[in-house]
């Protein structure tokens, strides 16, 4: 772990906090009396899960994402289907694909048991992406808090919003400019996070078979990459297959995601079209900064994470303290309630 750059980070981000970046309601201290272990309890569940599934932590930030780009990061992607409650887990983005819903239950049931009724699975899914940085050796910053949850899910939203792995740059920055974020530097600092974690087969076989319905493989891929690629998945194959979004460095947060941008080694589409478009010049711009500064990376990753985290959030008497992250609180005793078992 490159402390120099974390501590920079830090102190950078601890400031910054407190002035522009201190949005509506919530503060980094918002359960340090109510809760004041619920980062430790959240970093212990993380940092036990990967002794044995290193994929966790991409999993667990990519839920974050996902659940800031539909209504705002209000817990709505944890809900399980229901007569009323058309689950965010069957859209397009999530399905089949997202994961880690098991690890957010055995947080909040720790939690429950420390501090009943007080910590949101909103924030949960908020504390889990920064620790899940930090234990893979990215940059730490003080997360803000009092997010509460909400009462419903929104599955047209999150077909509509959720950046696709096959979205082009004119895509994907009108998908981050409709939430709320800005479509260069919190595109491209975000996109980052892809430097951990896998991807299936599915999202990237195009690529190497058929882009864009020519017969032919994407020509901004790579031909070593390519060959590679198409021995791991083979035409016809199992699309749930998995491949490493950075293969320099698979499990590390650093900078090598834009180091693989400007060798043609993206694997998803969406992640090349940050280097590859024609005409991209502020976005190309920002792949080369960060692929030379890591720290400059941390910085603007840490700035977005923070802008991200406040899309939309419910606070105050608005929503509710879910007590298990699946089922709004009204449910728990019906035959909607779903028990949280631990590990």
């Amino acid at each position: 772990m490159k402390l120099s750059k974390l501590m920079v980070v830090a102190l950078f981000y601890a400031f910054l906090v407190g002035g522009p970046l201190a949005y509506g309601q919530l503060t980094p201290t918002f359960y340090d009396d109510t809760c004041p272990s619920v980062v430790s309890i959240i970093r212990g569940v993380i940092a036990e899960t990967l002794i044995f599934d290193r994929r966790i932590g991409a999993s667990l930030i990519r839920l974050h994402f996902h659940d800031c780009f539909v209504n705002g990061c209000d817990g709505s992607i944890l809900l399980d289907k229901t007569a009323t409650i058309d689950t965010e887990k069957e859209a397009f983005a999530n399905n089949n694909s997202a994961r880690g819903f098991d690890v957010v239950d055995i947080m909040k049931e720790r939690l429950e048991g420390v501090c009943p009724d007080t910590v949101s699975c909103a924030d949960i899914l908020a504390i889990a992406a920064e620790e899940s940085v930090v234990l893979a050796g990215g940059p730490w910053w003080p997360v803000p808090l009092g997010r509460r949850d909400s009462l419903t899910a929104n599955r047209t939203a999150a077909n509509a919003f959720i950046p696709g792995p096959r979205d082009t740059l004119e895509r994907l920055r009108s998908r981050f400019t409709v939430v709320g974020l800005n479509n260069n530097t919190d595109l491209v600092a975000l996109s980052g996070a892809h430097t951990f974690g896998r991807a299936q087969c599915r999202t990237f076989i195009d690529r190497l078979y058929n882009f864009n319905n020519t017969g032919l493989p994407d020509p901004t891929l790579d031909t070593t990459s390519l060959a590679t690629l198409q021995q791991l998945c083979p035409q016809g194959g199992n699309g749930t297959v998995l491949a490493d979004l950075d293969p320099t460095t698979p499990d590390d947060f650093d900078n090598n995601y834009f180091s693989n941008l400007q060798a043609n080694k993206g694997l998803l589409q969406s992640d090349q079209e940050l280097f590859s478009t024609p005409g991209a010049d502020d976005i190309i711009e920002l792949v080369n900064i960060f692929s030379n500064d890591e720290t400059a990376f941390f910085e603007s990753f840490v700035e977005s994470m923070i802008r991200m985290g406040n899309l939309s959030p419910l606070t105050g008497t608005e929503g509710e303290i879910r007590l298990n992250c699946r089922v709004v609180n009204a449910n728990l005793a019906g035959k909607d309630s779903v028990l949280v078992s631990s590990v």
